[in-house]
């Protein structure tokens, strides 16, 4: 996806969580995200806001911790959310293209890294405030879905960071049915190592154990927002489990 398109996504899908926030009020439950309620989930989501617009628009080249979670609520915590999304979202539209700031994660530019990540970041926390609502979520189009796939297995989880291990090495296939997308992930007592090839091209290999589904399917399980049971599993269950125990994002 170009990054245009990552931005203009990033607008729609932060309209959706606030909408979704609103109509389910500051304390309802998060099912996606036990223990946490609206009102957590539009601090945390607001505050990563604030701190990607702060190395955008002031250029900081070192990591900068955040600004913290405010102490807000009802209307006046969904008005703040709104407002940093929106400095989000233009600051992104400003930024020039050779945009210089810290990253973490491997991109073209520091302006395609941080319109994708926040893109992410934000859809899957739309994600959240609809499964508030307990009703059907907008749907995630597949070639954001494939991108950010790609995003969590050879960014994230190819990071130190990664707690996805194992002393006995495994393989963990991932393949969309509704693409052409296929992923290979080798699990070791290091990071796991991802390779992306065309779906069809690695049917060969032996693998452990394989995932299949729509690409939606597949993004929103591999971060845990759906069960297992979203997909079609063969092979050995356990590293399917081991990726679902072990493969929660912290920072």
């Amino acid at each position: 996806m170009q990054i245009a398109e990552h931005i203009a996504s990033l607008s729609e899908e932060g309209r959706l969580l606030a909408a979704a926030a609103e109509r389910a009020g500051s304390g309802a439950s998060v099912p996606t995200c036990p223990g946490w309620q609206i009102r957590h989930l539009l601090r945390h989501t607001g505050m990563v806001h604030r701190w990607a617009a702060a190395f955008i628009t002031e250029g900081h080249t070192t990591y900068r911790p955040d600004g913290g979670e405010p102490a807000l609520d009802g209307a006046e915590l969904l008005a703040w959310f709104r407002e940093g999304h929106r400095h989000l979202v233009r600051a992104l539209e400003e930024a020039p293209v050779d945009l210089d700031c810290w990253t973490f994660l491997p991109a073209p530019s520091p302006l395609a890294f941080w319109s994708r990540r926040q893109l992410n970041e934000t859809t899957v926390h739309r994600v959240d405030a609809e499964s508030a609502l307990g009703g059907p979520l907008t749907p995630v189009p597949a070639d954001r879905a494939v991108d950010g796939i790609d995003e969590l297995l050879t960014g994230f989880h190819a990071r130190p960071k990664s707690k996805v291990r194992s002393k006995k090495p495994r393989t963990l296939r991932v393949r969309a049915v509704d693409t052409e997308a296929s992923w290979t992930v080798r699990i070791s007592q290091d990071p796991p190592q991802t390779v992306r090839s065309a779906a069809g091209a690695d049917r060969g290999d032996g693998v452990d154990c394989e995932l299949s589904g729509t690409a939606e399917g597949l993004y929103l399980t591999l971060w845990n927002r759906l069960p297992l049971t979203a997909l079609t599993l063969r092979g050995d269950r356990s590293v399917a489990r081991l990726w679902t125990d072990n493969s929660a994002v912290t920072g």
